[in-house]
């Protein structure tokens, strides 16, 4: 048995980390590898930094695309970790993860990711079983979701707002996900450390528009939601905006003229 009250001492996430000790309880009693749910990013890190001591276990993430955020964490003994599957044709390590489509013509009436997400909830989708959803322009969105998922939806109609949906299952390979960024460096001099002046510098968008997708629920700070354009960054923030990547504080130096140079880097 693990330790698990010594690795839930202190969690910020406890209930996920729990659940994955959980799993990994089993897999060590068992010798059968398991897959957790879809984990959100903030959650994978913490689950990642407690058990990556424990050397009974060898852990795989797998989101379904390049640079996912919410993945799902394969567990398995070190001993398993190499073997070849049971059954010819399987891949070891593929988590049990499929695509959706979930067409709808929105050019009036824009949706957000949030909004589209919701709406697979309200179809009976558990939330954790949902993993990255990215929209298509006024066409609709694309998601990554367990295999059943997206075998209950299949077909499926719902609406969001005056936009009626069709949902329908996908093979991973067919779906086409935001393009993977390269890591890049930008450097700015701003008046403030406000969340929105710095975003706009970042991302290159107008403060304008940092400031309605700040409202609308699009931006977070190290996984944390956050609705105030006035928020103040700090060196080590990672700033996200929902379908525009991360952006990470690397340095803020104070200027002789009571500005902020600000390094940061694009992801």
């Amino acid at each position: 048995m693990l330790p698990q009250r010594s690795l839930l001492e202190g969690a910020r996430h406890p209930e996920a980390l729990a659940a994955v000790l959980t799993l990994a309880d089993t897999v060590l009693r068992t010798w059968e590898p398991l897959w957790s749910p879809f984990l959100s990013g903030a959650e994978a890190e913490e689950i990642e930094d407690r058990l990556v001591q424990l050397s009974e276990l060898s852990l795989h993430w797998d989101g379904g695309v390049a640079g996912a955020e919410r993945r799902c964490l394969r567990l398995a003994r070190h001993e398993q970790a190499e073997q070849a599957p049971d059954r010819p044709g399987e891949v070891v390590d593929q988590a049990p993860i499929e695509g959706l489509e979930i067409s709808g013509n929105f050019l009036f009436d824009p949706a957000s990711p949030a909004e589209l997400r919701a709406e697979l909830v309200r179809l009976g989708a558990d939330a954790e079983a949902i993993g990255d959803l990215w929209l298509r322009g006024d066409r609709g969105a694309q998601a990554i979701v367990s295999r059943p998922l997206a075998e209950r939806l299949d077909g499926a109609s719902g609406a969001l707002r005056t936009v009626p949906l069709l949902i329908s299952r996908r093979p991973i390979s067919e779906l086409q996900p935001p393009a993977a960024r390269l890591p890049r460096a930008l450097s700015s001099v701003e008046a403030s450390l406000r969340l929105d002046a710095v975003a706009s510098a970042g991302y290159g968008l107008p403060r304008s528009r940092v400031k309605a997708l700040i409202s609308e629920g699009a931006a977070r700070i190290n996984w944390q939601p956050v609705l105030q354009p006035s928020t103040t960054v700090a060196v080590g923030d990672r700033i996200r905006i929902d379908g525009r990547g991360e952006l990470l504080i690397t340095a803020i130096q104070a200027t002789k003229r009571d500005r902020w140079r600000l390094e940061m880097e694009r992801r």
